[in-house]
């Protein structure tokens, strides 16, 4: 019935897109508009504000030839003043976030051995943070936080550590 009589509402942390004739003409702010369907106008779609997370989860090898998934976890979220870009400049923005992430991952953790991969994953979010802010910035994304949340070694490595550890606790006995 809005539509009928040229009125939408859009929602509070959204945004919404108009068009005129299929071409971008100007970001709706969260409220009731007048949309004139008889004059081209439509919603091309709807952007959230809201901080948005992703985890992702990559595989790595480490410099000691162990293999290990690392698990970060990235908080973004699209800028009011770059919603359109946000909008129309990427098409699937999770994928493009996965992809900077598997890079610099994928360049850091072969650096390390495996321990040095447990202690240093403040300094691996933060190299992810870095790249990823200076990628998504030019698509009307920010980078909220950045958080490698584990790091889990190939389940024999798992195996053979807790077989070392109980070695070790059974001699204390």
């Amino acid at each position: 019935m809005g539509q009928l009589l040229c009125c939408i509402k859009v929602k509070q942390s959204t945004v919404a897109m108009e068009e005129r004739f299929g071409r971008f003409d100007k970001v709706l702010e969260p409220g009731c508009h007048c949309l004139p369907w008889f004059f081209g106008s439509r919603i091309g779609g709807h952007l959230s504000l809201r901080v948005q997370k992703l985890d992702v989860r990559c595989e790595s090898k480490s410099k000691d030839n162990v293999f290990v998934t690392v698990i970060a976890s990235v908080q973004y979220r699209a800028l009011l003043e770059k919603a359109a870009d946000a909008f129309y400049k990427l098409s699937n923005t999770m994928e493009q976030i996965e992809a900077y992430v598997f890079d610099v991952i994928r360049a850091s953790v072969p650096k390390m051995n495996l321990d040095e991969v447990f202690e240093q994953k403040i300094d691996v979010a933060k190299a992810v943070e870095v790249e990823l802010e200076k990628a998504m910035s030019n698509y009307g994304f920010q980078i909220v936080q950045t958080l490698i949340t584990d790091v889990v070694p190939a389940e024999t490595v798992k195996k053979a550590m807790n077989e070392i550890n109980a070695g070790k606790h059974s001699l204390a006995y």
